[in-house]
């Protein structure tokens, strides 16, 4: 067999009667990274201990409903047509987020949380984004242990080995007509996503670092950002997706978030930094109140900053 990237027989673990799945294991290290990253952020723009994790409360649940929601409703055909089992949609355990659902429900449950807590939602969108997208780098590798979300058959040396593979058990099966459990080797698209999204976290890192921008603008330079590598590294997937006019629904939705993503930098960079100039007479962020119908209280305040 040529040289390539081994991939893991088994996804679950069990603790006498409780399942330790490595995909829940790779959604949660994200979440504490992300969490830590946040709140580090969150203290260079005047925050409060501990308001990453309030908000977060808040924000992940949502995301991670809005994720399945996404899922499940751009494929509806894996739960709910003769054959499936409908019950199925509930198994999270067992893979399927989709990030754009994740992060728009994620954003709604920010809201709550930021206005609950006094956290301008703007100034946590902008601290959260590298540990957003570090966070998607880290939970990729769930699909890694169950074996899914590759790309076409390759010759390459880092080609992935994939297994025939029972995903309810989260084992490698025995292949129909074969002896081995090996089904071949493909394109490991989901560690080329892994590294475009660290990629993306250290610019975000820089980019803050180096130019002073208006609140929410790091944010929607993420979304940017993420749409350019997904929308590439979705062409050279094979796993199952709907089509529209013979695209991949997923590489539509970059398309439209990349859109929506670049005019938000456009609108952050005219308008919230001209609120926030009218706000403070001057030409930095704001540093008082906020200048878009956000809490104020103890909201911590946009400034240039490093890590």
């Amino acid at each position: 067999m040529i040289a390539s990237i081994p991939s893991p027989e088994q996804s679950v673990w069990f603790i006498g009667p409780f399942p330790i799945r490595a995909y829940a294991m790779c959604i949660l290290a994200g979440i504490i990274v992300a969490v830590w990253i946040t709140q580090r952020r969150l203290n260079d723009r005047g925050g409060k201990p501990g308001q990453a994790l309030d908000v977060a409360v808040w924000a992940v649940p949502f995301g991670i409903v809005g994720g399945r929601i996404y899922h499940v409703m751009t494929d509806p055909e894996l739960y709910f047509v003769a054959g499936k089992n409908p019950w199925n949609a509930l198994k999270i355990w067992e893979g399927g987020l989709g990030i754009w659902g994740a992060v728009a429900l994620g954003i709604v449950g920010a809201w709550i949380g930021c206005r609950r807590h006094g956290v301008r939602l703007l100034d946590y969108a902008d601290a959260a984004a590298p540990g957003i997208v570090l966070a998607q780098a880290i939970g990729r590798w769930g699909n890694y242990f169950n074996n899914e979300l590759h790309g076409g058959r390759t010759d390459l040396p880092w080609g992935l080995q994939i297994h025939c593979w029972d995903q309810s058990a989260g084992v490698a099966v025995t292949c129909p007509g074969s002896t081995t459990n090996i089904e071949g080797v493909f394109q490991p698209t989901f560690l080329y996503e892994s590294l475009w999204c660290m990629l993306v976290a250290l610019a975000l890192v820089l980019v803050d670092r180096r130019f002073s921008l208006a609140r929410g603008q790091i944010f929607a330079l993420y979304g940017m950002l993420y749409t350019i590598g997904r929308l590439l590294i979705e062409m050279l997937r094979d796993d199952h997706a709907n089509l529209i006019l013979g695209l991949r629904l997923n590489i539509w939705t970059s398309l439209i978030v990349f859109a929506g993503s670049a005019f938000a930098f456009w609108y952050f960079g005219v308008r919230v930094r001209r609120a926030d100039e009218e706000v403070n007479g001057s030409a930095g962020p704001a540093t008082d109140e906020p200048a878009t119908g956000e809490p104020a209280g103890d909201a911590p305040q946009s400034s240039h900053h490093s890590d």
